[in-house]
């Protein structure tokens, strides 16, 4: 990718989605897990995930494809921030899902964490997906916030990382 469409990507979006939840369990543990880029598609139902280059860390490309019958979505990001066990920063850098997204991880003593995952995206057909937005939004917070708490299940339960 261009570094100038890098850039591009990582503006901020108009589509933005926020889920939250508390997880029984240290932040070093949470931050470990989310990391664990090839496990997240055992808590983001029917994705797959890869590292495409790089080691998972910084500057690493990671791919995510999610398919529902014939339909698939394939999320490319750039892993551009690692502050462990405390912030993951992403830029989504793929045709239809662009933007920044950031991962937060709080401690709440020494066996809870706040989990903070927000997304600002690029909405894709201009006025028509400005419009369109609101009605999707719903959908995009609800499978966000289920994600993570199917996440935090995992975490909890020892499966994760």
């Amino acid at each position: 990718m261009r570094e100038e469409d890098l850039r591009d990507a990582a503006q901020p979006g108009a589509g933005e989605v926020t889920a939250t939840v508390i997880i029984r369990a240290p932040a070093k543990q949470v931050y470990e897990a989310f990391t664990a880029w090839r496990r997240q598609g055992e808590w983001i139902p029917f994705t797959t995930v890869r590292v495409i280059s790089g080691d998972g860390g910084e500057g690493s490309v990671i791919e995510a494809v999610t398919a529902l019958g014939p339909a698939v979505l394939r999320d490319e990001f750039r892993v551009a921030r690692l502050d462990p066990p405390y912030e993951v920063r992403v830029i989504h850098q793929g045709r239809l899902l662009r933007g920044p997204g950031v991962l937060r991880c709080t401690p709440m003593g020494q066996d809870r964490t706040q989990v903070v995952w927000h997304e600002w995206f690029h909405l894709p057909g201009g006025a028509a997906g400005r419009v369109a937005w609101p009605v999707l939004w719903p959908g995009s917070k609800f499978s966000l916030t289920q994600a993570l708490k199917r996440f935090a299940r995992l975490v909890e339960a020892g499966r994760l990382p």
